[in-house]
């Protein structure tokens, strides 16, 4: 009887023996064939035309995916006291990228956010987000009192956002900005600010945005393009209206895979920021929601691993994970946005599934993070209950 029992505990699977996050893995595994699949499909007829060369976008996202998985298989090895030890130099590097684009950084459309290595370029500022997202969450940790207590605690952090902010939109580029104000406001929030400060700095955000759209005339074109698309169909409106016209064609199962009409050469961005609607018009409402519910349990991954990080006495790792679940929720939101009709074109990425070489390689090391996250702290909650076993 005591046999028959130890061998059904031990053939019991455990929660601790999972020692990493399996579905977090799973969805980003998912999106990732996803993204391949879909920027295949949707480069084509682009690649044919610039290039001669069908498959030339396909390629080039192949060579960013191994790179990638390289990537955050180290990024799962390395421990998180070496981010917790290195987020000021990171922050500074940051700096750095973002001052060295503007000075030799490659022009696409008017804007200046890459720098070229080799046949490849690097998009500074997603490096920077995710080096700025350190910086935040290694400040809370070291100045958490301050934060809840006074203004300057509360003002520090809004100031290092302020400089990078700036450097971000000499480029120019809103949405990279807006997606760090969020997740900045979202942890300072978490962190225990006030709620004074809170709503202040929001009404802030929200005010300066409004002011920067206002300005810039193309901004402000988008804005108007954006609330009024069929009344300029073929000029500001363009883009939204082709892409509203894939999402109906859609219907319940879509097109079928390869069958979408708008990324013909109709669809401006096709493979880029508005890849959710050729994803729309090819796998239909079906495909859409499938894909917004694994995007939605990797965000609902993200900020589990870091609210059990924050219970457990690990405060670095938990803010730096709710600050990439954060960015990942956001920027999702607004690239879908975009692209449905919802919001003002941004030109985000969406998240491993578009194709954009340094997202994809900033989000599979963010991933790898969450991952490593997960593990160091089951470990930490594996030893405790050992040793108050053996007591």
């Amino acid at each position: 009887m005591i046999a028959f029992a130890d061998l059904k505990e031990a053939l019991t699977p455990k929660p601790s023996a999972q020692l990493y996050d399996v579905p977090l893995l799973y969805c980003m595994l998912m999106l990732i064939g996803v993204g391949f699949i879909m920027v295949t499909s949707a480069s084509m007829p682009t690649a044919d035309r610039l290039f001669g060369d069908i498959y030339h976008f396909t390629i080039r996202h192949g060579i960013f995916l191994a790179l990638s998985f390289c990537l955050f298989w180290i990024t799962t090895l390395v421990p998180m006291s070496w981010w917790k030890k290195a987020n000021p130099y990171l922050l500074l590097i940051g700096l750095v990228l973002l001052l060295v684009v503007l000075i030799v950084g490659r022009e696409v459309n008017g804007s200046t956010r890459w720098i070229p290595v080799g046949p490849f370029n690097i998009q500074a500022s997603e490096l920077a987000k995710l080096f700025f997202f350190s910086y935040i969450a290694g400040y809370l940790v070291r100045k958490r009192e301050e934060v809840q207590e006074n203004i300057k605690g509360f003002a520090k952090p809004i100031a290092v956002f302020a400089v990078y902010a700036l450097l971000i939109l000499l480029q120019p580029d809103l949405g990279t900005v807006v997606v760090m104000f969020v997740t900045t406001v979202g942890l300072l929030f978490l962190a225990g600010a006030k709620l004074w400060q809170f709503f202040a700095l929001i009404l802030t955000g929200v005010a300066l945005v409004v002011g920067l759209i206002v300005l810039e005339p193309y901004r402000m074109a988008r804005v108007v393009g954006f609330l009024e698309p069929w009344d300029d169909p073929f000029g500001k409106g363009y883009q939204l209206v082709q892409s509203l016209m894939a999402y109906s064609q859609g219907d319940w199962f879509g097109q079928g895979l390869g069958n979408s009409v708008q990324k013909l050469q109709y669809l401006p961005e096709a493979h880029t920021d508005f890849i959710f609607a050729v994803i729309a018009e090819e796998l239909g409402f079906v495909g859409v929601l499938s894909i917004l519910m694994v995007l939605g349990t990797l965000v609902f991954r993200a900020l589990l691993i870091g609210q059990t990080a924050l219970k457990n006495g690990k405060e670095y790792e938990g803010y730096l994970a709710l600050a990439i679940g954060i960015w990942f929720a956001f920027q999702t939101m607004v690239n879908v946005g975009a692209s449905a009709g919802i919001l003002p074109t941004k030109g985000l990425t969406l998240p491993f599934i578009s194709y954009g070489g340094s997202s994809l390689l900033m989000m599979t090391i963010a991933t790898g993070i969450l991952l490593r996250v997960d593990f160091e702290t089951k470990m930490a909650t594996k030893q405790a209950t050992s040793r108050g076993g053996k007591r």
